[in-house]
């Protein structure tokens, strides 16, 4: 089954067009990598997947169910997906009372086991009693993929969420997201500036440009062998923006 699939989205603010005409299978069991440049929609494309904006015209369905926009009503589908943001929020309490917010969300009471395995994932496993305010950026982040996992979604989102972070800490997130997608055979969908962070962790790969999807294949293909010209100049860094 389809993770996601993004049908004909469109997408405008104040007239501009943002996404046009968008079709997009998210499958399950990978990690998808949206490519591109800044501004051309990367962002907003993974906000109307996960439903926390509506698109202008096409249709957005989460495991094979399109989203109906009322309130309330699309809870469920979404209560399959994590989505984390480039720049997160912490509560004011400690690291494992953070992590353990979606699970208590859910009624599920017993979370002492599940946030010890979400926190050693991302080694944090010492830092429980910490308060969330005071870790460092990398730290931070590192909690929020925690926090995001712990109730085990099928679905993830990721916003740019090693930008800005040093080395260390994009690989203890790097290897937690390959770590997760394959214990929970889940779909991973990464937006990244980060053509490197692509091609090391994504299964395939589709380029963003100008609103329109140029090019979606296997990552391998589109860094090696693309068939697009407009992909070979992006992919190898001779398109200027």
């Amino acid at each position: 089954m389809t993770a996601i699939d993004l049908s004909g989205v469109s997408k405008a603010y104040d007239g501009n067009p943002v996404l046009i005409g968008v079709d997009l299978a998210m499958e399950e069991d990978e990690i998808l990598a949206i490519i591109g440049p800044s501004g051309v929609g990367k962002t907003t494309l993974l906000r109307l997947a996960s439903g926390l904006e509506r698109p202008d015209s096409g249709t957005v369905a989460i495991l094979g169910t399109p989203l109906t926009y009322v309130n309330g009503r699309d809870l469920p589908l979404k209560r399959h997906m994590a989505f984390i943001l480039q720049k997160p929020v912490a509560f004011k309490e400690t690291v494992s009372e953070n992590v353990a917010y979606g699970l208590k969300v859910r009624d599920i009471d017993d979370t002492e086991d599940l946030v010890a395995h979400a926190l050693e994932a991302v080694g944090l496993a010492e830092m429980g009693d910490r308060m969330a305010t005071r870790l460092s950026g990398g730290e931070m982040q590192r909690m929020a993929f925690a926090r995001a996992t712990v109730f085990e979604p099928s679905i993830l989102l990721l916003d740019e969420f090693t930008a800005n972070l040093d080395p260390q800490n994009v690989g203890v997130l790097e290897r937690a997201v390959i770590a997760y997608q394959r214990e929970r055979n889940a779909t991973v969908v990464i937006v990244t500036h980060n053509l490197f962070q692509a091609r090391r962790i994504s299964t395939r790969t589709t380029l963003l440009l100008g609103g329109r999807l140029v090019e979606t294949g296997p990552t391998e293909r589109i860094f090696e062998e693309p068939e697009d010209e407009r992909t070979r100049a992006f992919v190898s860094g001779e398109m200027v923006f």
